[in-house]
């Protein structure tokens, strides 16, 4: 069995709880939070720890999952603990990835262990299809679209300023350079040209809203770049009109092939999710069993999702996977 710990227990933690638990060859034995250990209500029977006593585990814990937002949580706790455990994380700062990946090799070299980042959607699955579509459709160029949908990181960048309460974040893809995309055409779009963001944010009693929406609109790797709508609303309305997590996205990869370069190819990937963080989740376990092997094969330092073969995934044999998915 595969000991995995997870540290933080929100939205992602809670999905990783779960999907350990759809996975035979994994145990969870511990769950590490900042509250006090007491007041934490699991959804499984499993043993809640202050993170102050993290360290004592090092010996029981194959894998830990680092559950916390990307904004604050991941660039502090990340190389704290890469030096101590096997580590998987959902860092999603695209513009800040290459400086936390040499942070964490750093750390986890030092503590001989092995840790790879940005396990996700995007960065992550995303990643995978727009690398492969590239060397497949060398002349071409690639496109992303996110949502409609919840963004976990964007929303838990907006509760970090001070004076918010709660928010949601939508990223809202603009339909028409979509569907230009999906013609053909390779057009030369800038980032405001492709999405929107739009924030429900619920403050605290007194405090500036204007500059609270200022903040949220100049944020840098967030919202500076984006047309960014803000509505500031109740808690009984964000509760009752913004409480789902549904998101998904699109990679189009539009080239073309043949002798003179004029045969159109089109590769398009998409996902449609009820919920963000469970996905999202599901897919920090599987490579949790990626990080477990390639550590017992004495790999040490980070890595991203594009270093992982795809059979280091899965706990089925080589057998298994000729006659099943070949």
């Amino acid at each position: 069995m595969i000991k995995i710990g997870i540290l933080g227990y929100g939205n992602i933690g809670k999905g990783v709880e779960i999907a350990i638990h759809q996975n035979p060859d994994m145990e969870l034995v511990a769950i590490f939070t900042r509250r006090n250990p007491k007041d934490l209500k699991t959804i499984t029977e499993t043993e809640t720890i202050s993170i102050s006593e993290i360290e004592k585990w090092k010996d029981n814990i194959d894998v830990l999952i680092l559950c916390g937002g990307s904004a604050t949580d991941l660039p502090e706790q990340g190389p704290q603990y890469a030096k101590m455990f096997n580590t998987i994380d959902s860092f999603d700062t695209h513009a800040k990835v290459f400086e936390y990946y040499n942070k964490m090799d750093k750390s986890a070299r030092r503590g001989q262990k092995l840790s790879i980042i940005s396990v996700g959607w995007d960065p992550g699955l995303f990643s995978i299809n727009r690398l492969y579509s590239e060397v497949i459709l060398p002349n071409g160029t690639t496109y992303t679209f996110w949502g409609k949908g919840v963004s976990q990181g964007h929303s838990d960048a907006i509760r970090r300023i001070p004076g918010v309460k709660n928010a949601i974040q939508y990223t809202i893809p603009i339909t028409t350079a979509m569907e230009k995309v999906r013609t053909g055409a390779t057009p030369d779009f800038n980032i405001r040209e492709k999405h929107i963001r739009e924030c429900f944010v619920v403050v605290e009693c007194d405090v500036d809203k204007k500059e609270i929406e200022e903040k949220i609109k100049t944020m840098p790797d967030y919202f500076e770049n984006y047309d960014t709508i803000v509505h500031f609303i109740s808690e009984e309305e964000l509760s009752k009109n913004h409480n789902t997590m549904s998101h998904g996205g699109f990679v189009i990869r539009s080239g073309k092939t043949g002798i003179n370069q004029v045969t159109k190819q089109i590769v398009e990937y998409s996902l449609k999710l009820d919920s963000n963080p469970e996905f999202t989740s599901s897919i920090l376990v599987a490579y949790a069993r990626a990080v477990y092997k390639l550590h017992k094969m004495g790999e040490i330092g980070a890595r991203t999702v594009l270093d992982i073969p795809p059979a280091m995934l899965t706990n089925r044999t080589q057998k298994e996977l000729l006659k099943t998915i070949i």
